[in-house]
């Protein structure tokens, strides 16, 4: 799978899936496409749904403005092609990792884990182009 190493908090240095916030009017699928492409240079066509995870957005959940954010989370596959720019101020690294190649420093921790585990368990949506919508 594709992880990015996050350049800013909360959870700096630490490793993600890529993501980040929808905008206004912003279907959470097309966000996938919009930030997978600003985060690693690479397009992608999403190939399935995986859940929705609430977490708190901050690097020490006991903060008082600590924000708490609703993660629809998505796999999809890339798209072959030229890979575009990196964002550094999104990312400082991208790697693909296999699944007993994964770090100890996910984020958001524990919801990541989480998250890989039902990606891992149903590999129909991780592993092949679905035709048609989601």
């Amino acid at each position: 799978m594709l992880l990015a190493r996050r350049a800013h908090s909360p959870w700096n240095g630490w490793w993600g899936s890529p993501g980040g916030f929808c905008e206004l009017g912003e279907h959470p699928a097309d966000t996938v496409v919009r930030e997978v492409r600003e985060e690693t240079g690479f397009d992608v066509e999403v190939t399935g749904y995986l859940g929705t995870w609430v977490d708190v957005y901050a690097d020490d959940p006991s903060e008082p403005d600590a924000g708490v954010i609703n993660v629809a989370y998505y796999a999809a596959v890339v798209v072959p092609g030229e890979r575009g720019p990196v964002d550094p101020a999104e990312v400082s690294e991208v790697a693909w990792v296999g699944w007993d190649e994964l770090p100890a420093d996910l984020a958001p921790p524990g919801t990541l884990e989480a998250v890989l585990a039902v990606a891992r368990r149903d590999e129909t949506v991780t592993s092949r182009p679905r035709s048609g919508g989601l």
